[in-house]
């Protein structure tokens, strides 16, 4: 049994490969017999894959009733069946109940569901900010680029700069430092 198990409940698919529950070792990347450490493990408990699992075996398997518990679309009868199925469920829920009790405690969580609330909208708008401006250059270069593509051929050829300005829309000085 490892010294260290770390257990980590993501509510987004990863690993995207594998089962909805998956373990994992340090292993030398040259050498995959090579373990670190049998001391530790790391978990990955995938919310998305095991709300998707058919057949959840509440009554025989422990971590699907903790996972039922932890899952916040379970619906209350199936709360309280777990709970009254195992006792370590039974005393988690016990103290969830005390710790929401609190008002501090539940001011404090709200604050925290709030940051990352925040924080998830401000990165989303920074994203389409930046896809929406990365696109406005790209088109204006890309025009740009092409405008003066377009007026060394027109000039080349021994167009009028009047007829090339007219054609690329650029100016008559940027067309002369061509």
């Amino acid at each position: 049994m490892p010294d260290v198990i770390a257990i980590n409940i993501v509510n987004f698919d990863f690993p995207s490969a594998g089962d909805f529950h998956t373990r994992f070792h340090l292993r030398e990347d040259n050498d995959r017999d090579l373990i670190l450490s049998s001391s530790l493990e790391i978990h990955f408990l995938n919310m998305v894959k095991w709300r998707k699992l058919k057949g959840k075996d509440i009554q025989n398997d422990p971590l699907h009733r903790w996972l039922a518990w932890f899952n916040e679309s379970s619906p209350p009868e199936l709360i309280a069946e777990v709970v009254k199925m195992d006792e370590a469920i039974k005393q988690a829920d016990e103290r969830m109940v005390y710790v929401m009790g609190d008002d501090e405690a539940i001011r404090a969580y709200e604050m925290r569901q709030m940051a990352l609330s925040d924080y998830t909208s401000t990165i989303n708008y920074a994203r389409e900010e930046g896809m929406k401006e990365g696109m406005e250059k790209g088109i204006a270069n890309g025009i740009e680029q092409s405008s003066a593509e377009i007026a060394r051929k027109l000039k080349a050829r021994g167009h009028p700069l009047t007829e090339i300005t007219e054609v690329t829309g650029l100016s008559p000085e940027a067309v002369e430092r061509l």
